[in-house]
């Protein structure tokens, strides 16, 4: 024989007694309508010692049943050491099914199921064929439920679920009606709601010499008191002095006639005005001058993060002055990124006014403007602005002029309304 054929068979043998003998289950399967079985059967074992001492570890296959047919090879337990079975879980339909244990005996022709389907209570190999699993077999439970929140003397069915100092779950005391507070107590609802008065005018008469005004209730806290004085924020201490709901002005710092006064504040109570009683201003003043031929600002109001509010609605308006002959002039009212108002005067509009209002929605605004001059016709226009308001918008007033002129933004305000 040439030594490599002899070669080649020796390590054929060699191969062939490496691998442990094998027995074929193979079958059709039905369910109990006369369907054929389609799924999946999951086939586990512990190590073991097959009978030619091929060395079994723990594992576990799965096997593919279509239309019914079954076939799969596996090594005879009833020889192994120790003996035992199979644990056959079988899977359709996306659950469990059933589970069944297999004794495989040694065999050369192929085995049906019923050949190998051995009572349940059989030893198994690999799995407990009862289902029980024991907590201590399980990595980490026994510590896991240690760790859970578990149920304290207060526990009651039916009721909120609060967390002692303890960590014990309790069941929340009070009445029916209360409410949970976050630290688990509980009190009639609303009984602490924090309210706020906005735009308030204080009481008292603006003369000059008088310095001594009221609120109708007392700020709550003392801190979120906020006093306006012709739209400019009044620094406490330096301007007033407040003390319950008396708010008094420091000696020479009187309001005068004419001045606008509005207080800002929080206040707990259910019993509360409402909100925005009157007017706010949120800024004024007078603007700035430009004889540029392109349009450039001329005075704006920028409004910050958290004022408003949708159902709000706001009043910008403006007095514009054109001094010179040369040629007419351009103006404009800007709401954020979008031109809300713009009017081409002519030389003789010696002056033009306006006013753009803005009704704040859940989601950008509905604007409406008017203007006129001394020749300029009245025009009223509207239009959707989509900016976005709840961090902070700017109403800005634009102007140009040529040949020379010069325009003015003599005055300009912007109020919020109730």
């Amino acid at each position: 024989m040439n030594p490599r054929s002899l070669l080649a068979s020796m390590w054929l043998a060699l191969a062939a007694s490496a691998n442990p003998a094998l027995t074929t289950i193979q079958d059709v399967l039905y369910k109990a309508d006369g369907t054929r079985f389609n799924g999946t059967l999951t086939i586990s074992w512990s190590s073991f010692q097959a009978a030619d001492n091929s060395a079994i570890v723990t594992q576990t296959t799965t096997v593919k049943v279509l239309n019914g047919n079954l076939r799969v090879q596996l090594v005879p337990v009833t020889t192994a050491n120790p003996p035992g079975a199979y644990l056959v879980t079988y899977n359709s339909d996306g659950r469990i099914q059933f589970r069944e244990t297999w004794s495989v005996p040694a065999s050369a022709t192929p085995l049906h199921v019923r050949d190998v389907r051995v009572a349940s209570g059989n030893s198994t190999i690999g799995a407990d064929t009862s289902g029980a699993v024991t907590e201590a077999s399980v990595t980490g439970l026994l510590s896991d439920l240690a760790a859970r929140p578990v149920k304290g003397p207060g526990f009651a069915v039916g009721r909120v679920m609060v967390v002692d100092s303890a960590g014990l779950l309790e069941s929340a005391s009070g009445s029916g009606g209360d409410c949970v507070h976050v630290d688990g107590s509980s009190g009639p609802c609303g009984s602490n709601a924090p309210g706020f008065m906005d735009g308030e005018t204080p009481g008292g008469v603006v003369d000059g010499s008088n310095s001594i005004f009221t609120l109708s209730a007392p700020p709550n806290p003392a801190s979120s008191l906020a006093v306006y004085r012709n739209g400019l924020l009044q620094k406490p201490g330096l301007d007033y002095n407040a003390t319950g709901q008396t708010v008094q002005f420091v000696a020479g710092a009187a309001p005068q006639p004419g001045d606008t006064l509005l207080a800002s504040y929080r206040l707990n109570g259910e019993a509360e005005t409402a909100i925005y009683a009157s007017p706010q201003v949120v800024c004024s003043g007078a603007g700035a001058a430009t004889n540029s031929a392109t349009l450039a600002s001329v005075g704006s109001c920028v409004i910050p993060s958290g004022l408003l509010t949708p159902g709000d609605r706001l009043e910008a308006r403006f007095d514009l002055e054109h001094q010179g002959s040369a040629a007419g002039f351009s103006f404009e009212v800007h709401w954020g990124g979008t031109v809300a108002l713009h009017r081409d005067a002519s030389t003789g509009d010696a002056l033009a006014t306006g006013r753009v209002d803005a009704a704040l929605l859940t989601s950008g605004a509905r604007l409406s403007a008017e203007s006129w001059g001394t020749v300029l016709s009245l025009a009223g226009s509207v239009a959707s602005a989509p900016d976005a308001y709840a961090g902070g918008i700017t109403v800005d007033f634009w102007a140009n002029a040529s040949g020379g002129d010069t325009v003015t933004l003599r005055n300009f305000s912007v109020v919020r309304v109730p």
